[in-house]
């Protein structure tokens, strides 16, 4: 014990003569080891002062453990506990003042640490208006059970592995939104996951496609490895940060409580087996119990917010997980300009009764901002007063029901993310929709031809927005786009000497694709098929698919990913071409009669409906969806 107090303070005096901190090692420094050459004007240096401070404190530290000693039996290093608030430093490698040693760790009152950055402690005017901002006054007990009990934790079952798993009703909106940028990176960035790049996401990779050598097969998420899911989760937490951060910094929320047993040199499990302990009976029902145990880091690196994050994830895996996201989601924007992003900062973020969390809270998750509304920029209702929407584009998206409903208009920004996944909300949900393929989100091929032929036709509208041309703009139309009208058909366009849109485009839609029209006669060209997969992370009860086939029924407990087959036709597609098709004859399918055949077989399936469908066809409309086993749930 006593050469152990006196490696402390040999080290500690070693450190305060030293330029830098020496490097950490995994063994004790030898008895003989050189002391590094102290610069000409030590007094001039703010680190040498600081290293002399840390050592003085090592020096008080060890004579109150020996006035302990003297008057307590000597405890052992693993069973040493302070008596009051606690903190453990995790580095093996590492105790307070620079000493290395090989003892398991140390021990010390929370007064005697602040030389170590743990984290900052909240002050208690910022602790109230915080627990205030998320809950409001008079906060339920069965709202607080809710975002107390639930971590961030992906699920165990196979065909679900890329989710994440929720068990309480309420912080589904910080688990969805947090689960589409999860995907981005699982599904786009595969190959990133083993290493870290700043700034890699706002790259401009234009469309990406997944291929098998990328990714996962689509829709099979059973070989994603751990480590490779965990990267993406906490690489999507530094991205959401610091997008609330205004892309300055990230505000990272941890508690004071950490536990003996998290050493760097226990297994992960038993890490998460401490932290759920250490975490179990931590109550949070007021702002003095926040206060209490809250502290906060800022990163100003996305690569230390990275380190930083990876090393907590444990703390986020446990029952208080999302909470703590949202806490740092909020402190990273900054509780005044949270505030100063909604419409009316009188109501909490997590509305009554049931807990949910508010658009707000979606919404700054998504584009780095609290704003309330869903459309793009914002609404001036005159009189100096504005409704606040998204300012810019997002990388995912939001889809709602409520716009199905005719309550709201989601804006571009979040109908059209620069990667194919949205969020979607319901009147009490929130769960996630995507797809492998950026393309999914490209305008199908008749309705691009569609926007030319529109642009070169309002190039030669002199009528200043009327949408009439004269018989010259028309042929000038007609040899910028190339196309290839009959003689009766352009005779009775120019016979009255202008020109109206809506009769030419009634003539391109009965002119063949081959002429430079829109009629279709394959029904294939002008219509987009893709799939869509969803995912509710809420676990539900669903059939044991191999107990089933032998007549024993036995649920489970577990998410829900649902694949949806999408048919979109051209928005002016009429409904006798969504019917019979006319097929030319080909090779070995001749008719005798050398007619065209008439078939039935490509009449698309009637559409199944479901809650869901109605979310979708507000960014694709008119769709058709269809898929195997239960409809996909948003509830």
């Amino acid at each position: 014990m006593a050469d152990h107090e006196e490696d402390d303070l040999r080290m500690a005096l070693r450190m305060s003569l030293q330029h830098s901190p020496p490097e950490a090692k995994r063994s004790k420094p030898r008895e003989n080891a050189g002391v590094p050459t102290v610069s000409a004007s030590p007094e001039e240096s703010p680190e040498v002062k600081r290293r002399e401070l840390m050592a003085a404190a090592a020096e008080k530290r060890m004579l109150m453990s020996k006035s302990v000693a003297a008057s307590k039996p000597e405890k052992s290093a693993d069973v040493a506990v302070a008596e009051n608030s606690v903190l453990i430093v995790k580095d093996e490698n590492r105790v307070l003042g620079g000493t290395v040693s090989e003892k398991p760790e140390a021990v010390c009152k929370e007064e005697e640490m602040k030389d170590v950055n743990f984290g900052e402690e909240l002050p208690a005017a910022d602790a109230n208006q915080l627990f205030s901002m998320i809950f409001g006054n008079g906060v339920s007990r069965d709202i607080l059970a809710q975002w107390s009990n639930q971590g961030i934790r992906f699920s165990s079952d196979p065909e679900t592995a890329m989710g994440l798993v929720q068990h309480e009703g309420g912080p589904c909106g910080v688990l969805a939104t947090l689960q589409a940028f999860v995907l981005k990176y699982l599904l786009f960035f595969p190959d990133e996951l083993g290493k870290f790049t700043p700034n890699m996401p706002s790259q401009n990779l234009g469309s990406r496609r997944l291929s098998e050598s990328e990714c996962v097969t689509s829709g099979d998420f059973a070989s994603l490895t751990e480590d490779g899911k965990a990267s993406a989760l906490v690489r999507s937490m530094v991205e959401i940060l610091f997008l609330c951060g205004s892309k300055k910094r990230a505000v990272i929320a941890t508690f004071s409580v950490l536990c003996q047993g998290a050493e760097e040199q226990s297994e992960d499990g038993q890490k998460d087996e401490i932290f759920a302990k250490t975490l179990e009976g931590l109550p949070i029902e007021s702002a003095s119990d926040l206060q209490k145990v809250l502290r906060v880091n800022t990163c100003t690196s996305q690569m230390s917010a990275f380190q930083q994050l990876k090393e907590m994830l444990p703390v986020f895996q446990s029952r208080l997980g999302a909470m703590l996201f949202l806490i740092s989601a909020l402190l990273s924007r900054g509780l005044e300009f949270v505030q100063a992003d909604r419409d009316d900062p009188s109501p909490p973020l997590v509305t009554a009764p049931f807990g949910h969390a508010s658009q707000e809270i979606v919404n700054l998750l998504l584009c780095g901002k609290a704003v309330p509304n869903v459309f793009d920029g914002r609404m001036d209702l005159g009189g100096g007063m504005f409704l606040k929407g998204i300012p810019t584009s997002v990388e995912v998206g939001f889809l709602t029901l409520l716009e199905y409903h005719n309550l709201c208009k989601v804006g571009q920004h979040l109908k059209c993310p620069k990667w194919p996944i949205w969020v979607v909300g319901s009147e009490s949900h929130y769960t996630v929709l995507f797809a492998f393929d950026t393309s999914v989100q490209d305008e199908n091929e008749l309705e691009q031809w569609e926007s030319q032929i529109r642009k070169s036709f309002d190039g030669q509208d002199q009528s200043g927005g009327g949408g009439f041309i004269s018989v010259e703009g028309l042929h000038q139309v007609l040899r910028e786009t190339g196309i290839n009208l009959p003689p009766e058909k352009l005779d009775h366009l120019c016979s009255t000497g202008f020109i109206v849109w809506s009769e030419f485009w009634q003539i391109l839609l009965e002119l063949d694709k081959s002429l430079g029209g829109m009629k279709d006669s394959t029904g294939l060209m002008g219509k987009k098929q893709f799939d869509l997969f969803h995912f509710n992370g809420i676990a539900k009860s669903v059939l044991n698919g191999s107990q089933a086939i032998s007549g024993v029924e036995s649920p489970l407990q577990r998410p829900r990913l649902s694949i949806l087959r999408v048919s979109v036709p051209p928005r002016w597609t009429p409904e006798e071409f969504m019917a019979d098709i006319v097929v030319p004859p080909g090779p070995g399918g001749n008719d005798p009669s050398g007619k065209d055949t008439v078939v039935e077989v490509t009449k698309p399936e009637p559409s199944q409906h479901a809650p869901l469908v109605d979310c979708i066809r507000t960014r694709w409309p008119r769709s058709i969806c269809n898929w195997v086993g239960d409809p996909p749930s948003i509830v």
